[in-house]
């Protein structure tokens, strides 16, 4: 239908604690059917995911899933095979961003609604409609749906190495940096833009930025702060119809680096990272982003993340390459060497 734009938006967000037990309440409230699958890691089942699937028992015919090899498309398909198999009516993904993509793709690949139960707050992926799968050629985003409930309970996050709750930092500041890059494709492409989703993105990095001497401390407070930050930013995805607000070219580099890397970083590290460089080429004030990272203690230099500065380099280089369609500060050409190493000196990325 000409004109038409779909938002589809999370119809309950829980942000509370000792809330292992409430999935049971919301599945009831939501009219979910009778059998339930639940996915949790081989870590997060006794983080959080036994007691939440001993709660759903009581209601409900429950089947699990151990997710171990991450987001990859051979656990998504071992998710869907299940999810027919079982005959489930719906999933909750009890985990971090891996196991929670994998139920978001086989759920939207489904047609079955699910139910994110974060154990980490490292990214924004916890209440967005978009999956990233490591194994499409690059660890991209794909479109699925967004949770139809997030569960956020603050005890389980906050057991989480204090890393995650930094890297979630580094993926919500990232926003300011992927505005801009959208802001340049509508001026310079057309390309569609939604005023009131870059301002709720805007708004999410701009109060962990004012907050980042409370998120320091780790504490309840601070995984408040980082959870509505990142589910704020989630929702400005949906309005969009896309991960415009929250993906630019800090994104592509992230994704770059994961290509040539066996081992990459967290996703909000690396983001982080590359909002710094986005930031110099943007002429923003990268030395903000820089200070607001080291107050949070989140990683500022190739070093902190154990990266060589060649790699680095490689990275902005081909980083125009992973998504051509979108179109970014980097343009359609990308960064020369000599320009990909002069940004990441000044920063002092390298």
């Amino acid at each position: 239908m000409k004109g038409l734009h779909l938002m589809q938006l999370p119809r309950e967000v829980l942000l509370g604690e000792d809330l292992k037990g409430e999935v049971v309440n919301v599945a009831r409230r939501l009219g979910l059917g009778e059998k339930a699958l639940i996915l949790y890691g081989p870590r997060t089942k006794g983080i959080a995911g036994k007691d939440v699937e001993d709660s759903l028992k009581s209601e409900y015919e429950v089947v699990s899933l151990t997710v171990r090899k991450g987001a990859t498309m051979e656990e998504v398909e071992r998710t869907i095979d299940l999810i027919k198999d079982e005959s489930a009516d719906w999933v909750i993904a009890v985990g971090g961003g891996s196991i929670i993509d994998v139920a978001k793709l086989a759920s939207f690949k489904t047609g079955v609604p699910f139910i994110s139960f974060p154990t980490t707050a490292s990214h924004d992926g916890i209440a967005s409609a978009n999956a990233s799968i490591r194994d499409l050629g690059a660890k991209t985003s794909v479109k699925a749906v967004p949770p139809i409930a997030v569960i956020a309970d603050v005890k389980v996050i906050k057991t989480a190495p204090y890393r995650y709750l930094a890297a979630g930092v580094g993926d919500t500041i990232s926003n300011l940096t992927a505005v801009k890059d959208w802001q340049l494709a509508h001026r310079i492409r057309g390309e569609y833009y939604s005023e009131y989703a870059a301002s709720l993105s805007l708004m999410s990095a701009k109060m962990v930025m004012r907050n980042a001497d409370i998120i320091r401390l780790g504490n309840e407070e601070s995984v408040r702060k980082v959870i509505k930050a990142l589910i704020s930013t989630g929702v400005a995805m949906s309005i969009a119809g896309s991960s415009r607000p929250a993906s630019g070219a800090e994104h592509l580099f992230s994704h770059a680096l994961d290509m040539l890397l066996d081992k990459p970083a967290l996703h909000g590290e690396q983001t982080g990272l590359g909002t710094i460089i986005m930031a110099y080429l943007h002429g923003m004030k990268w030395e903000r982003v820089r200070e607001t990272l080291k107050r949070v203690g989140a990683p500022t230099t190739a070093y902190e993340l154990g990266i060589e500065p060649e790699i680095i380099i490689e990275a902005l280089t081909i980083a125009h390459t992973i998504r051509p369609e979108r179109y970014t500060i980097l343009g359609k050409d990308g960064l020369t060497r000599e320009a990909a190493e002069k940004a990441a000196k000044i920063t002092g990325v390298i």
